[in-house]
């Protein structure tokens, strides 16, 4: 069996991410309420709600492929940084919301499984990006 290299799978996952963001993206788009597409599928959303995060998720799908077709050490770390971030957010939003006052069915336990998902993802993406964290920035100070 070959062995693969840290920037091809790297290469993988960001064009893995660039696909699953644009589905996001199209499925946002068109109102369809998937699972793991949709973080909050079960909840009741408006339309304007979800067209907002399907033009905003268009530009993650783009810098996912973007980061893939150039392997740029800066563009790998803001993917980590705002990814960071991102699922930071996403917690804390689930551990806040009163999801019952809602939906009486719904519970914050059941998105745990699509935020592990994200969080298992992010660490994929830190462990075969180090060697691109530490790399110097290209721009000349």
């Amino acid at each position: 069996m070959k062995k693969r290299s840290q920037d091809q799978i790297l290469i993988f996952l960001l064009y893995a991410g660039a696909v699953y963001i644009f589905g996001v993206a199209f499925v946002h788009g068109i109102g369809a309420k998937t699972p793991g597409f949709f973080v909050y599928y079960n909840l009741p959303s408006y339309a304007y709600q979800d067209r907002i995060i399907s033009f905003l998720s268009f530009g993650w799908a783009g810098l996912f492929y973007l980061a893939a077709r150039k392997m740029d050490a800066d563009l790998i770390k803001l993917i980590l940084s705002i990814g960071l971030l991102a699922i930071i957010a996403l917690v804390f939003n689930t551990v806040i919301t009163d999801f019952k006052a809602l939906d009486p069915s719904v519970s914050g336990t059941d998105f745990k499984w699509i935020i592990g998902g994200l969080i298992f993802y992010w660490l994929g993406l830190v462990m075969h990006s180090r060697q691109h964290i530490f790399k110097k920035s290209n721009a000349s100070n």
